[in-house]
């Protein structure tokens, strides 16, 4: 009711009602969407699930960025103490640079898919 109806002690015009339902059913529905969305546990299970691959994705993403400048530096190491093929002791071994460099590869790939691994492990435990 309006201050205007409590004064002439009349109740309130037809127009004064319908504003007064208008509003009541507008507050209804707001509060009705806010209750359902506090109760739809499968979309807030969703986006905590979508936040969780999003990590995921980030920590492999870095992961794999860290063991490849490991694995570099590795080889660099390994190139580094390796005979090169112009000195004397790299013609008695031209096959081994070939080998030294395909072993680092192969190693450099077993590392990241070692790394890969334990990172989806860790990620199906969550």
């Amino acid at each position: 009711m309006t201050d205007k109806a409590r004064d002439n002690s009349s109740t309130p015009d037809p127009d004064e009602l319908r504003t007064q339902v208008e509003r009541t059913r507008e507050e209804l529905g707001r509060t009705v969407e806010a209750l359902a969305a506090k109760a739809d546990v499968k979309a807030q299970a969703q986006q905590k699930a979508a936040k969780v691959k999003g990590l995921v994705h980030d920590k492999a993403a870095s992961a794999n960025e860290q063991l490849t400048e490991t694995a570099h530096t590795l080889g660099r190491k390994i190139h580094d103490k390796t005979p090169q093929a112009g000195s004397r002791e790299g013609r008695t071994e031209g096959a081994g640079a070939h080998t030294t460099r395909n072993l680092l590869v192969l190693a450099g790939v077993g590392v990241t898919a070692l790394a890969m691994i334990v990172v989806v492990r860790r990620s199906r435990r969550c």
